[in-house]
């Protein structure tokens, strides 16, 4: 969008994010000089490695701000959103969080979730207390947009107040879609058949796939959802073959089954190849140690997976983007400090320079980071193979 030439609609845009000068909100000003960062991350289940990443890349951002602003003293709350009967984010859980960070007078901004799923939780309820919320992982198109992929209602039914609040480092799933699409269409797929968890992220990516490969040419012999806890593919792998697609894409996070049904894929089509969606760039995927694929599988499998950088990049590029939007906010601690201040701050973020690449943030909450990292595996490993942009 461009820049609006009249003031007047220069301050309805920003009504948007965090107000025009109104009346100040209540639960906006932070009383005393301490403030509160909470990450909700699944600390327990396949993705628990990748959590504890995100989260060692926050604790780096803030130890390099020496814990403060000024006369702030800032805290950051790790939460777990996940619990040990659901093996991974669970909705109860997430709900807990977001009200625990809201009823914090002292929270100043909110950095998750990694799940799609569970940030369609808490994002309404830090909304409603106008918190800022930065995910490093969520990639939902639905999350912040109208656009092909999302569902009805969305991003509408997020945002109760009708100011947007919720932020992402990384690409949607759309520009994941492209890149896969392009990706694939460089290595001669003639036909791909995709394969989905039935979770949030794994349904959006597959049909946002879908709808990019219609638009670039690629044929979908089709999309098909399977049980991530089943005990036997080989049904499905047969009948995966039987499309005569050259090329499979397995949209998914990394529970066990998904590791089985890329066994038993290679084995029904030892020509084909298997890509994967972000969801897998874990090591309870990609290294046998951890339960993951076996190394014999290696040359057969390509993920791609967000800007060209790991997780814990990510969670550390949260972290600096929050601390940079209150730095300004308060400007180095001589302002009081408000979140709508700072959930402007976030918003006004133009051409910043981070180790994912240099990016602005959009007024839907979206990054214009538009680079795709794609990885091949060497003996357990993601090793960064090329970029691709979408």
């Amino acid at each position: 969008m461009s820049r609006p030439a009249l003031a007047l609609l220069l301050c309805v845009s920003l009504v948007t994010v965090a107000g025009c000068g109104g009346k100040q909100r209540a639960g906006d000003r932070i009383p005393g000089r301490a403030l509160t960062i909470y990450s909700s991350m699944p600390m327990q289940g396949p993705i628990r490695a990748a959590a504890e990443a995100v989260v060692r890349g926050e604790e780096l951002a803030l130890a390099q701000f020496h814990d403060r602003i000024g006369p702030y003293q800032i805290a950051l709350k790790p939460l777990d959103d996940s619990t040990l009967q659901r093996n991974g984010w669970d909705p109860g859980q997430a709900t807990q969080n977001a009200r625990l960070a809201s009823a914090d007078k002292t929270t100043i901004g909110y950095i998750g979730e990694f799940e799609s799923g569970a940030s369609a939780i808490s994002i309404p309820i830090l909304n409603r207390a106008g918190i800022p919320q930065i995910s490093p992982a969520s990639t939902a198109v639905g999350l912040t947009s109208s656009a092909a992929g999302a569902s009805p209602g969305e991003p509408q039914k997020y945002y109760p107040t009708g100011v947007r609040t919720f932020v992402r480092v990384v690409p949607n799933d759309e520009v994941q879609a492209v890149a896969q699409v392009r990706l694939q269409k460089s290595l001669g797929c003639g036909k791909t058949e995709v394969l989905d968890d039935g979770e949030v992220d794994g349904q959006d990516v597959a049909t946002s796939f879908s709808l990019a490969a219609g638009a670039g040419g690629l044929p979908v012999t089709g999309v098909q959802p399977f049980e991530p806890t089943a005990s036997d593919y080989s049904s499905l792998a047969s009948a995966v073959a039987r499309t005569g697609a050259g090329c499979v894409l397995i949209s998914a996070t990394t529970e066990p089954g998904t590791v089985l049904l890329t066994k038993q894929l290679a084995a029904a089509l030892p020509a084909a190849r298997i890509f994967g969606s972000a969801g897998l760039a874990q090591s309870t995927y990609t290294d046998p140690a951890h339960g993951g694929i076996p190394a014999s599988l290696d040359p057969h499998v390509l993920i791609a997976y967000g800007p060209p950088a790991p997780y814990m990049s990510s969670g550390y590029e949260a972290m600096s983007l929050l601390l940079s939007a209150i730095e300004r906010a308060t400007d180095h601690g001589r302002r009081t400090a408000l979140r709508s201040r700072v959930l402007a701050a976030v918003f006004d973020t133009h051409d910043r320079r981070s180790a994912l690449g240099t990016y602005s943030i959009e007024p839907d909450g979206d990054t214009t980071l538009h680079r795709y990292g794609v990885y091949r595996l060497l003996a357990g490993r993601l090793r960064f193979w090329r970029a691709i942009d979408a």
